[in-house]
């Protein structure tokens, strides 16, 4: 199985907190779609005739795209890949785009889930990040995509925002609840360096949380979650019985997926390679043949970092005969060996030849994380 991720880089505005890769020229989205339909083609060996079983439209803002831009890719898709083994077509879409009639349109192409960023449902915080949209407008665009049919729904939140207060993070929590999504991914808010947030960070404009209240507000979480049905089965993410995210479950058990569009990754197990961050130099270089993109191979240390740091994030954990399979008896000797003191101290878990971090270790799932990965060294030894 294969996944493939198309990156739609436009956006009306900007949000002052994110450093995705994205532009508000929105007048090329024509030439935007002929280039990334051309390497779709183009590019057609590369997941090795494995039956592609999920897609994903991630921004940006897929949902500036028009009904024919949609038709232009899905038509692409079918031609070369083939979509009928793909069980999950996730769009990513932002509040105000979701009218009754955009919604409409939607189902009426191959997609049967829809990820909305709302954040927050705190109108001056939504406006202090330069969101596009209220709080009434998400509530209004799940009603839209409820009534068009969509029965797979998640939303993103963000927590640790300027100002936060453990009963403005819960009125979110309750929020999100009453909407009845099967999914919700949240996420602690990030300074990134570059971005608009991080420069009002340095100019003591805004004020970041402090630890004690992160891990607050990641507690509330799991608990108004676990209590309304949801499962946590991955540190950010939350779903209802069966409803994860296919696509995102596929990156952290090191399935290949194809990345087409600027910024766009890709991985076939032995290599990751990713096209530049420009849309004019992407779209230049595939109207002239000429993809521009750099790749990276990944020795046997850096696949099994990268296995360790992926599976250990999620409730199910790595397998030790994956690890012996995968890295050899060596790296895995050295996996448990590394665990053996978190193990003790009940942050880690085996169980069924399964490692995983208990509820305690979620707290400090980086540093449990950082301890398990490798050098080479050690990794040869």
């Amino acid at each position: 199985m294969a996944g493939i991720y198309l990156h739609i880089p436009f956006c009306k505005t900007r949000c002052i907190y994110c450093d995705f890769y994205s532009t508000t020229h929105g007048e090329w989205a024509d030439r935007y779609i002929r280039a990334l339909c051309r390497e779709l083609r183009e590019r057609r060996d590369y997941l090795k005739g494995e039956p592609v079983r999920t897609l994903y439209l991630g921004g940006g803002t897929p949902s500036q795209l028009s009904e024919e831009h949609f038709v232009c890719l899905f038509d692409t898709l079918q031609e070369v890949y083939g979509l009928e083994q793909c069980e999950e077509i996730t769009l990513e879409a932002n509040p105000d785009d979701l009218t009754q009639e955009y919604a409409a349109m939607l189902q009426r192409l191959p997609f049967n889930r829809v990820s909305m960023g709302i954040q927050t449902f705190h109108d001056p915080t939504l406006q202090l990040l330069k969101r596009r949209h209220s709080a009434r407008q998400a509530v209004e665009a799940i009603g839209h995509l409820r009534q068009a049919g969509f029965a797979n729904l998640s939303i993103d939140l963000i927590y640790g925002l300027p100002g936060e207060t453990d009963n403005r993070w819960q009125e979110d929590l309750e929020q999100a609840m009453a909407l009845q999504v099967e999914h919700i991914s949240a996420y602690h808010l990030t300074y990134e360096e570059g971005t608009p947030l991080h420069s009002l960070l340095q100019e003591r404009q805004v004020k970041e949380v402090d630890e004690e209240s992160s891990l607050r507000f990641f507690s509330l979480l799991m608990e108004r979650l676990d209590k309304a049905g949801y499962e946590h089965y991955e540190i950010s993410n939350f779903c209802k019985p069966g409803m994860h995210s296919r696509h995102n479950s596929a990156y952290w058990q090191g399935v290949p997926y194809l990345g087409c569009g600027p910024s766009a990754h890709s991985f076939d197990r032995a290599s990751r390679e990713w096209n530049i961050a420009s849309l004019s130099r992407y779209m230049e270089g595939m109207e002239q043949g000429r993809r521009c993109f750099e790749v990276e191979h990944l020795d046997l240390t850096t696949r099994y970092n990268e296995y360790v740091m992926t599976a250990l994030r999620t409730r199910q954990g790595l397998s030790v005969s994956c690890l012996q399979t995968l890295f050899g008896s060596a790296l895995a000797d050295y996996c448990l060996r590394m665990a053996r003191p978190h193990l003790e101290q009940g942050r880690l878990q085996l169980h069924e030849g399964r490692l995983s971090l208990t509820r305690q270790g979620i707290f400090t799932s980086d540093g449990i994380i950082c301890d398990l990965m490798s050098v080479e060294e050690e990794g040869a030894s």
